[in-house]
């Protein structure tokens, strides 16, 4: 699987470079938003993995480069991975592409390198992984709307969120599998959002909603 990582920082760029091909990924690395433009239009990878804030101005440098990516090339999927969370740029790039093959990880929260493989690897094949800190941000940001939520209904909608499918949701919270779904249609019925039984376009559903203006 080839990968593109884009991080500034000169450490941290050879160490996951090194870990991440010792855990089977192809990998080039650059240190900023244009050279990870310029080498996604070279060559498109397989999965892109990039920070957020980067030169020249240590913003979101690497977060608008992803999306201005996503728009050029729709079925790229992309990792962002950063100790920041931008919740309108995360908003926004979460609900393109048809709200597959996107992540957004925080970095001091990795902690399993296979797992945090394993989830690359799953986005490459078109899921969703978001860190739950980082679906709280966005929950936040549009309280008003989901205020209409039950408690267990805000529960089940941060795990949606997260990319958990009905099974995973029924084994988290420890009720059954049929009361997941009966919370999941009620969840999309109050925030009027038509039921849909895919795991990826749920996400979707549910995240641009929150991105919404």
């Amino acid at each position: 699987m080839r990968l593109i990582l884009a991080e500034d920082t000169v450490l941290l760029r050879a160490s996951l470079t090194g870990l991440l091909e010792r855990l089977g990924f192809e990998v080039t690395a650059v240190p900023d938003g244009a050279a990870l433009t310029a080498a996604v239009h070279e060559r498109v990878p397989d999965l892109v993995l990039t920070d957020v804030r980067m030169p020249p101005a240590f913003a979101d440098e690497g977060l608008r480069a992803a999306l201005a990516l996503r728009a050029s090339f729709p079925a790229l999927p992309i990792v962002v991975l950063s100790q920041y969370i931008e919740p309108d740029g995360a908003a926004e790039l979460l609900a393109g592409g048809g709200g597959r093959a996107i992540g957004y990880l925080l970095k001091d929260r990795i902690v399993d390198v296979e797992d945090f493989a394993a989830t690359l690897r799953r986005v490459a094949a078109g899921g969703t992984a978001v860190d739950p800190q980082v679906v709280t941000r966005l929950l936040r940001r549009r309280a008003e709307p989901v205020a209409v939520l039950t408690p267990r209904e805000h529960q089940v909608l941060a795990l949606i969120a997260e990319g958990l499918s009905n099974a995973a949701i029924m084994r988290a919270l420890d009720i059954s599998e049929p009361a997941v779904g009966k919370h999941v249609r009620n969840i999309l019925t109050k925030l009027g959002l038509p039921p849909d039984d895919d795991t990826n376009r749920r996400v979707l559903a549910v995240l641009a909603y929150l991105g919404s203006r």
